[in-house]
């Protein structure tokens, strides 16, 4: 099609097109042999609705007939800059591909190419380039767990717009991981709810997004925000050296800009720590008296009559044992680029840590010059943080790899995606969950059941006073919302007028509701309050969730998702990404949580849910936890 003009006379080739393709798989008589791969561009598939997925089925039960694979169809094609091949109708294939380090494959093609070019502006070469389309045979996993194969290859990218075979995301994270080679996602649709209604907190937070978020950072998929972070990411993850922590060293030339970078790093999880005195020392005999020692580090302009300052500050810097990794700001400079180039050149000769330059309207062909050399250049402030930033979840990634114990038994099956029935699912009773989950070894509060009034005035004198008296309904999930719940009872007598009170509540606010008696706990001492749960998710089959508990959860959201099964890296790498994670270093007072044992009860849980596939969700919310371990005291499955 290239070279038509006039939008009618595109869209007649491409009737044209779809009306031959149709022709032939009618026909069914062409030779076919020694064709592996099919390319097809045309539109006028899947995407338009049943006819078209009735014709990608035919197309696709022709092909296998013939062992032909499908690239597409309604897609842009392929470029191998290596062999120099341009299967595309794309003008981005109008410039001859330039070869790099970098496998990027898109489920867009427009918007594939756009990116494709936008590297290609930036000196960033992509050595492959493969549009998957309709993806009715050759999926983007596949395509990017071949091209890894590749030596050539130290990078692979990929945007997505949707995700329906979670086995092959892993399979591809986890080999990306294993070769060394980082693996950058784009992905579409951060904002979308869940496809179905839920009855716990678990299953109302498990959106679409939020799932692939965990899933995809658990197995050490760098996930960008936009194309402009992914190629950030691409141009410092494919030169920049894995640090072994992530306290990042701020050289500047400017005090504004590196305490905008210190705020951005915070921001992004990055420690920015002080100097050691040692380096403070070493510092003040090469910084001027104007300039500031902290971290960051102020080398002021005096750098540019004695370009020794710029190489000293640096080097001094990740001599630091708290210091990991570096960005180092500057500006314009175009007099002076040949000697800033020349003096990183040295920087880089010496260093043992990693570092990334921030220049800001660097001069023409200096980033060019520095990629040579192993170092990233980035054009503006935050967005060499955030490529800082990448460059450690990477490392960390790698390293919760190495400590990731090889999966057994139940852990190891694959497609543990699920086809949720149509039919509501039902609350296990509280106590037969109860048994099932201690049994399973998830730490809960004891409990009794008792019939009425009488029974749970003796069931509270054997657990011990004072304690928690709760309606007991399978038509009840939210205690609290019908005044089915009554803390602190002291004594027998307050138990059984706290029962008789709360029949007649329940039974005024939910008459038809059918009520199986009481649930009876000794209370607990106050603790941090954490909610864990799972949920079955239609992709990736049983995932476990960890937030801060409370009644604000599903205001706040700050929760975190894993697929099962979890092994303690992956639980504390989980609580690690909370938000409010300096809630768990203790508080007011209070006692830092038992880290360790929240994460031996996420990977419980996780075991759980493998072990129990009749189980839906679960809730634990709120679970306490303080430096004695950790316990549920209210729990919600369904199955």
């Amino acid at each position: 099609f290239l070279g038509v003009q006039g939008h009618s006379r595109v869209s007649e080739l491409m009737r044209n097109a779809r009306a031959f393709v149709q022709h032939s798989l009618e026909a069914d008589d062409g030779d076919c042999e020694g064709t592996p791969v099919a390319v097809i561009f045309s539109s006028g598939f899947g995407e338009m609705g049943a006819e078209g997925k009735a014709l990608e089925a035919k197309l696709l039960d022709v092909a296998r007939r013939h062992g032909i694979r499908i690239c597409g169809p309604n897609n842009l094609g392929l470029i191998s800059a290596f062999d120099r091949v341009t299967a595309t109708f794309s003008q981005y294939a109008n410039t001859p591909p330039v070869p790099g380090p970098v496998a990027f494959a898109s489920q867009s093609g427009a918007f594939g190419t756009g990116i494709a070019a936008l590297a290609r502006s930036r000196g960033i070469g992509f050595g492959y380039f493969v549009n998957t389309g309709n993806q009715i045979d050759i999926n983007l996993m596949e395509v990017l767990e071949e091209t890894l194969n590749d030596e050539r290859i130290s990078v692979a990218a990929a945007y997505l717009e949707g995700l329906n075979d979670a086995d092959a995301l892993i399979r591809l994270a986890d080999k990306a991981m294993e070769l060394g080679k980082p693996l950058i996602a784009v992905k579409v649709g951060r904002n979308q709810a869940g496809a179905r209604a839920a009855a716990s907190h678990t299953g109302s937070l498990a959106g679409e997004d939020a799932v692939f978020d965990g899933v995809a950072r658990q197995h050490g998929v760098i996930r960008a925000r936009n194309e402009e972070h992914m190629l950030d990411l691409v141009a410092a993850l494919a030169v920049t050296e894995a640090p072994k922590g992530n306290g990042l060293g701020i050289i500047t030339q400017s005090g504004g800009a590196g305490c905008l970078m210190a705020d951005r790093a915070e921001e992004v999880g990055l420690r920015v720590p002080m100097p050691t005195d040692a380096t403070r020392q070493r510092l003040k005999q090469v910084i001027p008296d104007f300039g500031a020692l902290g971290n960051p580090v102020d080398i002021t302009g005096q750098f540019l009559a004695d370009p020794d300052l710029l190489k000293n500050a640096v080097e001094i810097m990740l001599d630091d044992p708290e210091i990991d990794i570096a960005v180092v700001w500057l500006q314009l400079m175009h007099a002076k680029a040949d000697m800033l180039i020349e003096t990183f050149r040295e920087i880089k000769s010496k260093v043992s840590k990693p570092f990334v330059v921030c220049w800001i309207e660097a001069p023409v062909g200096a980033r060019e010059k520095l990629a040579e050399m192993g170092i990233c250049l980035l054009p503006a402030t935050e967005r060499a943080v955030d490529a800082a930033a990448g460059v450690v979840e990477f490392a960390a990634a790698r390293e919760r790899a190495r400590h990731r114990p090889a999966v057994q038994g139940l852990g190891a099956q694959e497609t543990v995606a699920i086809a949720l029935p149509e039919v509501a699912p039902r609350a296990v009773p509280a106590a037969e969950a109860h048994a099932r989950l201690v049994g399973a070894g998830v730490p809960l509060v004891e409990c009794a059941l008792a019939k009425g009034p009488a029974e749970a005035a003796a069931c509270a004198g054997e657990l011990g006073f004072p304690v928690v008296l709760k309606i007991e309904s399978p038509d009840i999930l939210h205690k609290f919302d019908v005044g089915g719940v009554v803390l602190g009872l002291e004594d027998a007598d307050a138990v059984a007028a706290a029962a008789e009170a709360m029949l007649a509540q329940v039974g005024a606010v939910a008459p038809d509701a059918r009520l199986d008696g009481f649930l009876l706990q000794p209370m607990s001492k106050p603790a941090t309050e954490m909610v864990i749960g799972m949920r079955r998710d239609p992709v990736f089959g049983p995932v476990v969730m960890v937030g801060l508990g409370g009644v604000f959860i599903e205001v706040l959201k700050d929760v975190a998702f894993a697929r099962a099964p979890l092994c303690e890296a992956d639980a504390h790498f989980m609580l690690g990404r909370l938000h409010g994670r300096a809630m768990l270093k203790g508080q007011r007072g209070r006692s830092a949580p038992d880290i360790d044992a929240l994460a031996r009860m996420l990977v419980a849980v996780g075991d759980f849910a493998l072990a129990n596939p009749d189980v839906r969700e679960l809730d634990l919310n709120p679970v306490f936890a303080d430096a004695d371990g950790v316990c549920a005291v209210d729990w919600l499955m369904m199955v």
